[in-house]
């Protein structure tokens, strides 16, 4: 016996979610049944206003409720210095800090050879466009610190090299409350490499 219609086919669009299973997909499903109908009918309205109510900046290309963005738009912020980043939530998540004061640019992605992730696939030229004016003095790399995290900043440090841009990227290292006997070797060279004085 099939599910009705209506149900497999919910199934299958929340299958298509990352890190959603058929499983998982079909316990969604059973949530969303055991609602009210009001309930269901502002879920429903909030999926359709994702799209209606969101803006890509044409500036950094963050998602944002505007076209420029708040922060594109502020001129309080340092224009003499760009984070380069993989998407929004990492902007996010750097803005949350409240210690950098100054402009992004979100790359759409990493290079990553393995899902076939090109340089060409990334939101590359208008990023030269935008370093072309001389206004930006120094570039922060802030991505992963994983391989393919690594081989976008590499990748950029190369290509940012003809604009006689500072280019530089996160400090490497232990992070806050972890325990030295747990950490990789990798990590613990970063943090030595990294240190900084007291």
């Amino acid at each position: 016996m099939r599910y009705p219609a209506s149900i497999q086919n919910l199934i299958e669009h929340f299958s298509k979610l990352p890190s959603v299973g058929p499983k998982t997909a079909e316990r969604y499903v059973f949530y969303l049944l055991r609602q009210n109908s009001e309930w269901l009918q502002r879920f429903a309205q909030a999926i359709a206003e994702l799209k209606e109510k969101t803006a890509i900046c044409h500036t950094c290309l963050s998602i944002a409720e505007a076209d420029p963005c708040s922060i594109c738009s502020d001129s309080k912020r340092n224009r003499a210095t760009l984070c380069v980043l993989a998407d929004t939530r990492d902007l996010l998540a750097i803005e949350a800090t409240g210690q950098y004061q100054g402009l992004y640019y979100v790359l759409g992605g990493v290079i990553n050879a393995i899902e076939g992730v090109k340089p060409e696939q990334l939101n590359l030229a208008p990023l030269l466009s935008r370093l072309k004016s001389g206004a930006v003095k120094e570039v922060i790399l802030a991505f992963n610190p994983d391989l393919t995290g690594e081989t976008t900043s590499l990748y950029l440090a190369k290509i940012l090299k003809p604009y006689k841009i500072k280019a530089t990227r996160l400090a490497k290292g232990l992070p806050m409350g972890a325990d030295l006997d747990y950490a990789d070797e990798i990590t613990l060279a970063n943090a030595l490499k990294y240190r900084s004085e007291i």
